[in-house]
């Protein structure tokens, strides 16, 4: 069994090398014409099984080892197969060891023959399933190759549309911040035309005010000038008055000289008679007597002629006396008039004067009521600020102990300072508009006033003119009364004309005084309704301007919510999709926020610039003159580097806006992200309010 085996093993050698020396065409001539060759015997086939043969190179290559196989873009074709040599050079050459390749082989049997073709079919059978398995191989290999290249070109189609994605993700946020500055510029630009159009409110304000000012200046000066017009006609009526006193002094003048007339008369009858008695009582002297009533008539003639030269003279010197004292009650009435025009004057620049020293002195209190609350208000901005920084510092210990406790503590105080900013916002409104009615009561009530200064200048004008009337009518009286006397009772009827004319007058003058001081009333009903109206028409223009800023504040807060939402939705989307955005950010556009985190770092953060106290050397000089309190938006990175600084809203003041900047600048690097902040952002945006007082704060 051995033996067979080594002879097997020797055949499949010998198989698998090729002889050269034979030629294929002629073995089955040789075979045909050699005899059949003889069985050797059994020592003779053990010694040549036991004779190992010196394989050579060739032989033993296919046997020692495979070939690896080369790679599939390079691998040469698969060598034919070799050629089966014929059973009869087999067994040669399976016999014959290489130290005897020229001695023949002894003669085999067929059944040995026979085993050697059925080993060398299983030689071949074998060398097939190798180069099958080695096909097999190189087909694997070049489909793992074929796999990997589509692989890595898979691989690089998706590293180009990442990187296409992380561009696309790139000109998005570009977009976005583009479309927020934009919305940012309009927020600006709406703001500023809500300034603009609160100036030109106030200045329209301010232009009625003017205008109704001056309209009750207008309305001031036609009452002044009415007023003198009903002093000019009670002076006109008071010398009507004057020259009816006149006539009628003439006329009891005229009736004085004629009953000095008529008792001249009777005395010259009683003289006739006396001397017509003394003719009859003295016949013997009548020549006498005649001379005598000769001389009587002539004294009376010459006592008549002087009576009535007498009379003619004291009525020129009346009528003299009239017009001197007419003359002179005009020249008093002129006076009188340019007296009551100048005390008119005087009292319209007295009233002129005492109303802008009362508007100064109110704005001077106004003024000092400003400045009072301004320094009530930074006081209380100095103590709230105090109190801050203690419940900082406290707040600050408390963090030594347990973080999160301090952080609950921080969110919780924070709140209670916003809800005491707000109430002290509200308190400050209520003051305003406090002060504004106020102001506007003041107003109303020096409109009253000069309305009842007005009309107490009218009453008095009117009393005036009414003391005239009274005083022409008690002139009247008296020179009723002293006709009377005089005239008896031939002049009653004349002094019960007098009379009626007298109370008609007064009742006239009474009259017109009602009339007046309903007039009176009226305009100082139609001040007070003025007063009404214009104190409604103040609290509707209040009402409305609250209105419109609560409707601002209400379209702020959406506007606020709409782009919290939208950061949320880009939050949220930037965490169930990583790939999207480049980077994670993070916003906090205020002091509370749902992640504690970002709360923590904010605070850490805005106390590295509240606590330095060098920093605010950079604009100590340049918060001296007026500003607004900036809006300013940091982003910080996760190493605590400043990625960039932007203005929501500027201060105004060009100083303090390149000052910012520096400071922050100035104080990089921040604190890192904690691992639970990184995890999440990879860029924090921090927004703050900055105030400045004695020191930086940031709200």
């Amino acid at each position: 069994m051995s033996g067979g085996l080594v002879g097997s093993e020797l055949c499949i050698r010998a198989c698998s090398t090729p002889a050269p020396a034979v030629a294929q065409p002629a073995a089955p001539a040789a075979e045909a014409e050699a005899p059949p060759p003889a069985v050797p015997a059994p020592e003779t086939l053990a010694a040549a099984a036991s004779t190992p043969p010196a394989p050579s190179p060739a032989a033993a290559a296919p046997v020692a080892a495979k070939p690896p196989p080369a790679p599939p873009p390079e691998a040469p074709a698969a060598p034919p197969p070799a050629p089966v040599p014929a059973p009869a050079v087999v067994a040669a050459a399976a016999l014959t060891p290489p130290s005897m390749e020229a001695a023949m082989p002894p003669p085999r049997d067929a059944a040995e023959i026979d085993r050697e073709q059925r080993a060398q079919r299983e030689q071949a059978a074998a060398e097939r399933a190798l180069r099958e398995r080695a096909e097999q191989e190189a087909q694997q290999l070049q489909q793992q190759q074929r796999q990997e290249a589509g692989r890595q070109e898979a691989k690089r189609f998706e590293m180009a549309r990442l990187e296409a994605e992380r561009a696309e993700a790139v000109a998005r946020q570009e977009e976005a911040a583009r479309q927020e500055a934009e919305r940012e510029a309009a927020r600006v630009e709406i703001a500023r035309l809500e300034v603009e159009r609160q100036e030109a409110e106030r200045q329209a304000t301010a232009h009625e005010e003017a205008a109704r000012r001056e309209a009750a200046a207008q309305q001031a000066e036609a009452a002044r000038r009415e007023a003198a017009e009903r002093q000019a006609a009670a002076a006109r009526a008071a010398a009507a008055a004057q020259q009816e006193a006149a006539r009628q002094e003439a006329a009891r003048q005229e009736s004085a000289r004629a009953e000095a007339a008529r008792q001249a008369a009777e005395r010259q009858t009683a003289a006739q008679r006396e001397a017509a008695q003394q003719q009859q009582q003295q016949a013997a002297a009548q020549q006498e007597a005649q001379r005598r009533e000769e001389i009587a008539r002539q004294e009376a003639a010459a006592r008549a002629e002087a009576a009535r030269l007498e009379a003619e003279r004291q009525a020129a010197a009346q009528r003299a006396a009239a017009q001197q004292a007419a003359a002179a009650a005009q020249a008093q009435r002129e006076a009188a008039a340019q007296a009551q025009q100048e005390a008119a004057r005087q009292e319209a620049a007295r009233v002129e004067a005492a109303r802008v020293e009362a508007a100064r002195l109110e704005a001077e209190r106004q003024l000092a009521a400003q400045q009072a609350a301004a320094a009530a208000a930074q006081q209380e901005a100095a103590r709230q600020e105090a109190a801050r920084l203690e419940a900082v510092r406290l707040e600050a210990e408390r963090q030594a102990a347990a973080q999160r406790a301090a952080a609950q503590q921080l969110a919780a105080q924070e709140a209670a300072r916003q809800e005491a900013a707000r109430a002290e916002a509200a308190r400050l409104d209520a003051e305003r508009q406090a002060a504004a009615a106020q102001a506007a009561a003041q107003q109303a009530a020096a409109q009253q006033a000069a309305a009842q200064q007005a009309a107490a200048q009218q009453a008095a004008a009117q009393q005036a003119a009414a003391a005239a009337a009274a005083q022409a009518a008690a002139a009247q009286q008296a020179a009723a009364q002293e006709a009377a006397r005089q005239e008896g009772a031939a002049r009653a009827a004349e002094a019960a004309r007098q009379e009626g004319e007298r109370q008609a007058a007064a009742a006239q003058a009474a009259a017109q005084q009602q009339a007046a001081a309903q007039q009176a009333a009226a305009q100082q009903a139609a001040a007070q309704d003025g007063a009404r109206t214009e104190a409604a028409r103040l609290a509707a223009e209040r009402a409305e301007h609250e209105a419109k800023r609560e409707e601002r504040l209400r379209a702020i807060g959406r506007q606020l919510d709409e782009e919290r939402a939208r950061r949320d939705a880009a939050d949220a989307a930037a965490l169930r999709d990583p790939q999207g955005s480049p980077l994670r950010r993070g916003r906090l556009f205020g002091l509370v926020d749902n992640n504690e985190e970002l709360v923590r770092y904010a605070e850490a953060w805005a106390r590295k610039i509240q606590l330095n106290s060098n920093t605010f050397e950079l604009v100590r000089e340049a918060v001296k003159q007026p500003h607004t309190n900036p809006v300013v938006t940091v982003a910080i990175r996760a190493d605590g580097s400043v990625e960039s600084v932007t203005f929501v809203r500027t201060s105004g003041v060009a100083a303090i806006d390149e000052a910012i900047p520096r400071i922050i600048q100035s104080l990089a690097n921040y604190p890192a992200f904690s691992p639970a902040l990184s995890r999440q952002y990879d860029v924090v945006e921090i927004r703050r309010t900055w105030h400045f007082d004695v020191a930086i704060r940031l709200y």
